[in-house]
């Protein structure tokens, strides 16, 4: 895990700079398990994040942009209450652990002075984020209750008493290792950075494996000599790509295979790394019941157009219907009522043979051969009937993957925009509103970038942003680009005569922000928007157009976020 003791120790450094001294101003809950504490210090405000997620738990200074939901959650509203205008004046580690304590003073209701602690818990599922009284040294509330039931050691509850968590008493600090305890190590029948991490409090594989490495003996003095020589080093945020594994660190790593890029701070780099990830996870807790309920569409569609490809396969025999009811109105004299099959001399056979044909013993022999008549004009008028079906169920199944694809690459911001589309189209129920009154329609949030010359790119993350942007935003005469035969986003070049660079650039993003966005070579079409049109009745987000040509660029997410306006 990236995010060990001693990140966290180099994360205290950087936070304790900006942050000790500073007073809360303000307190957010964007997401269920998401603080922001908006910290005025120097004249400056500084959005510290903090996470207790699951897998993306961490706490830094953060840039990224969050919304935040209308109605706040009961923790941020306790927080609120206890700490905001509270000012920070020590943050420290708990030494050899990934928890970090906020000595937090304010006042209360009346004036008196209030002291509170706020633990951050970063420790992967059993990360949390936790209030607590000084004085009493028992819990105001937590962002994660865990009752007893769960934890037998200690009760995360309000009014609870707090308790560290149980500490690692097997493990030997740091400070305290010797060459003989390494000694010790060597004999196990395990690799040294495994025994190391089992050995050592606080000490990830990841620094593990990188004392291995730097030691480049087997000796405990040249182990003991790396591990303080990579506790000393200078802090030097680094993402890192081992194995196709991405990870980052607060030094670049020497047993990594590329160092993807280096940051100015600890928080920056914790941005960039997390964006996209961050991202996709926000998106996921918003809209789960959107995710849902494509998959259970997507999967409705497919079954539909299976069961309809099988009946359109039966109609294939509607020949063979025909020719048998032609066969028994000509043989009527042949067979009589109470008859299961008979068998017919076949004249449209060249050679001859007869052709066994089964029958309705309660029908008389005319009843039968209209039976088969009636079969036959069903599967000729199924044709017709099944063959639309087919092309409306697959432009349906078109549409909820676009919709998928643009879920994939939307930022949380809009979600809004794709549930309301869904709603109209009727997948999606309205919720009530408290009046009566309709909603001021919104206008819808496109994304701008701007090229490498300054042109001004729009780009659509949903179809009812791609509807406002080619039908509403565009002028007539403006370039229009999409993936060719895939769902996307459309993109406008805001220029009556862009570069060649440009049309690549806007190309990558339409790349980017499509189904094909690993693709090594993705066709992009553009053409005018005056060439660009949109069927009567067809779903949002779908046009038609000609007078395209077709460019080929391979999606590079960094050049894209490189060109986004932030």
């Amino acid at each position: 895990m990236a995010f060990d003791s001693l990140f966290l120790s180099a994360m205290t450094t950087e936070l304790s700079e900006k942050l000790v001294g500073g007073r809360i101003m303000r307190i957010q809950q964007p997401y269920s398990q998401e603080l922001i504490l908006v910290v005025r210090n120097e004249r400056k405000n500084h959005k510290l994040l903090i996470s207790a997620h699951p897998t993306y738990a961490r706490i830094q200074i953060s840039d990224l942009e969050t919304t935040n939901p209308p109605v706040p959650p009961n923790f941020c509203m306790i927080l609120r209450k206890y700490i905001e205008s509270a000012v920070i004046e020590r943050i420290e580690q708990i030494p050899n652990e990934r928890i970090l304590k906020f000595h937090l003073r304010g006042k209360n209701e009346i004036g008196d002075e209030r002291l509170c602690d706020l633990y951050v818990e970063i420790m992967g599922r059993y990360s949390n984020v936790v209030l607590v009284d000084k004085e009493k040294n028992s819990i105001i509330d937590c962002i994660k209750h865990v009752s007893m039931a769960y934890n037998s050691y200690r009760t995360l509850l309000p009014n609870a008493p707090y308790l560290l968590p149980p500490a690692q008493t097997d493990k030997i600090s740091p400070i305290d290792l010797t060459e003989a305890d390494i000694a010790a190590m060597l004999t196990s029948e395990l690799k040294l950075a495994k025994r190391i991490v089992q050995v050592v409090a606080g000490f990830s594989p990841l620094f593990a494996r990188e004392v291995v490495a730097k030691a480049q003996s087997q000796q405990p003095a040249a182990i003991l000599t790396a591990m303080h020589s990579l506790l000393q080093t200078t802090v030097q945020p680094s993402w890192t790509e081992t194995n196709n594994k991405e990870d980052f660190y607060h030094f670049e790593l020497q047993t990594s295979d590329t160092l993807v890029n280096q940051y100015s701070s600890l928080s920056e780099l914790l941005d960039q790394f997390y964006a996209d990830k961050a991202r996709r996870d926000r998106v996921h807790q918003i809209g789960k019941d959107i995710e849902h309920m494509l998959q259970l569409e997507i999967n409705k569609a497919e079954l539909k157009i299976a069961k309809l490809e099988q009946t359109m396969h039966e109609t294939t025999k509607a020949d063979d219907i025909r020719i048998k009811g032609e066969l028994l109105t000509t043989y009527m004299h042949a067979f009589s009522k109470g008859m299961t099959e008979v068998s017919l001399v076949n004249y449209y056979d060249e050679t001859g043979g007869e052709l066994k044909i089964v029958l309705n013993p309660l029908k008389t022999p005319s009843q039968n051969a209209q039976a088969y008549f009636n079969k036959y004009q069903k599967l000729k008028t199924a044709v017709i009937i099944v063959a639309e079906q087919i092309a409306k169920t697959q432009t349906e199944l078109a549409y909820l993957n676009s919709v998928v694809t643009q879920l994939n690459s939307a930022a949380p911001s809009d979600i809004d925009e794709i549930r309301e589309e869904l709603i109209e189209q009727g997948y999606l129920r309205a919720k009530k509103q408290k009046n009566n009154r309709p909603k001021k329609a919104k206008k819808p949030n496109v994304h701008r970038y701007l090229a490498t010359d300054g042109t001004e790119l729009f780009v659509g993350r949903n179809n009812i942003q791609n509807d406002y942007l080619t039908h509403r935003f565009a002028h007539k005469l403006d370039t229009w680009l999409h993936v060719k035969d895939l769902p996307g986003s459309h993109v406008i070049v805001k220029s009556l005569e862009p570069t060649d660079a440009t049309l690549m650039e806007a190309a990558m993003i339409a790349a980017h922000f499509s189904k094909a966005s690993l693709s090594a070579q993705v066709p992009v079409d553009y053409t005018l928007i005056k060439h660009v049109h949109k069927p009567s009745g067809a779903k949002p987000g779908y046009v038609i157009y000609d007078h395209q040509t077709t460019l080929f660029v391979t999606p590079e997410k960094a050049a894209v976020e490189a060109l986004e306006v932030k």
